[in-house]
Parts: C-alpha cells; structure tokens; sequence
C-alpha cells in the first residue's frame, strides 16, 4: 500500500500538483476514516489544490505588489479626516473603479492618509486577484533612466507594464529634466486604457507643469490620467476647469 501511495505521489508530482501529492498521506487517511465516496474524494483533492494554488498567487502577487507596509482600510480611522467619507471609501473598495479603467488622485498636503488609502485599495486588488504594484515617484524615475543597462529594472517596469493597477506614490514632488518627464509619458501612455492608476500628490495637477517642464508633455499626460478618474482633494484646492470636466466615479453608475 505505501509503495502504491509513493507511486501516486510521484505521478502527480509530475502532473505539477506538488502540494497535493505532499498531503495526498493526510488525505487518504481522512478519505478512510471518513467513508469518502470516490467522488468526494475527488473533490477533496480538488479543494485542497486549489486552495494552495491561490495561497501561492497570493503570495506572489502580494510579493510584486512591493508595498512597504500593509494595514486593511478596516483599520483607516475615517473620524477626523477629510479625505474620504464612509459612503465614498465603501464604493472605492467595491473596485469597480478598477474593473473600468478609471484612475485616482488623492491630493492634499502630508500626514492626512493618501499613501495609506492607496496601498489599501491596493491590498483589496490583490485580495481580489489583481496584479499591483506600489513605487514612489523617486523609485519609478530610477527604474525609467536604468531599464536599458539593468536586468532589475527591466524585470520590474515589466510588472508595472502589465499591472492591473499602479500605484504612484507623492508624484511630482521633485522636478524633471526632459528626458525623464519623456520616460515617464511613455509608460503612463502605456498604461493608459491598459491599467488603473492611483496617484498621490501634495500638488495640484495645474503646478505639474512647473515640475515637468515641458508643457506639451505636462498637456499629453494629464489628457490620460484625467479621462476617466476621480481626484480626491484632503485640502483646500481650486480645482481646474479640467477637472471640472472629467468622468467621475462617484457621479458614473459603478
């Protein structure tokens, strides 16, 4: 009898069902004391594989997703802050935002929860099966100058290239020169219509152009961030007459 269990045991692992034929021992002696039928037999070793199969996803996503803490927006305390109500945070989490394509921007000066929203609604992505990825603004131009002499970089902007959402962590908190406001159009064209994004910044989009310095590309960016997105203020911010205008989740039937 062990030789036949050891027998099916290599058989599945060759079938690349690993984690089944480790626990296929605990499974057969369950399946006897139980009175399993072959059917429900079946389905046990069915369960138990895909349940470790999404274990592993899990893992990996949550892995790729590089976000440098987690903490659930069960533990966002909405009393106090400005940034989101209740009814709004309820509707974000149902990601149906992320299902149409539609980007955020939370905007508002340091300290009032737009890092931590972000990575929230991202750890619900992952949750749900989403691929995330988390940089800072720093981080992602040094991936951008790097990808053409660096594996690394290239191993990564190819996760972000393919993400379900990107997170863009204090975006335009520091200026920059052509070329990299040139590799950050790229990818944020890229993106665009590919990927939901959720953008933090202490600056209102109408101050990206001082940092970008090009007007044309500040123009050719906001035009694909601002089509389909909601922008969150948790501040006292004017907003443009573009914004004024553009697709709003809270406004659209999600």
């Amino acid at each position: 009898m062990n030789k036949t269990v050891h027998e099916l045991q290599d058989q599945f692992r060759q079938l690349r069902l690993a984690e089944t034929a480790e626990e296929l021992p605990q499974l057969l002696r369950e399946a006897e004391k139980s009175s399993w039928t072959y059917l429900e037999f079946l389905e046990s070793i069915t369960r138990y594989e895909l349940a470790k199969r999404e274990a592993k996803s899990l893992e990996k996503r949550m892995k790729w997703a590089r976000f440098p803490f987690v903490k659930s927006l069960d533990e966002f305390e909405l009393k106090g802050q400005n940034v989101l109500t209740a009814r709004q945070l309820s509707q974000l989490r149902e990601l149906s935002w992320l299902e149409q394509q539609y980007n955020l921007i939370l905007l508002g000066p340091p300290g009032i929860g737009k890092t931590y929203i972000a990575i929230g609604l991202g750890l619900e992505a992952v949750y749900k099966g989403f691929n995330v990825y988390f940089a800072t603004m720093g981080e992602l131009v040094q991936l951008l100058k790097s990808e053409e002499y660096l594996n690394k970089s290239k191993v990564q902007l190819k996760r972000i290239r393919n993400a379900d959402l990107v997170i863009i962590d204090d975006l335009m908190y520091m200026a920059m020169d052509q070329r990299e406001a040139n590799l950050f159009f790229h990818l944020i064209n890229h993106l665009y219509e590919r990927s939901s994004i959720i953008l933090t910044s202490n600056k209102s989009p109408d101050e990206w152009g001082n940092l970008i310095g090009d007007q044309g590309i500040t123009t050719a960016i906001l035009d694909r961030l601002l089509h389909r997105v909601e922008v969150i203020h948790g501040g006292e911010n004017e907003e443009s007459h573009r914004m004024k205008n553009r697709k709003s989740i809270f406004s659209a039937k999600v």
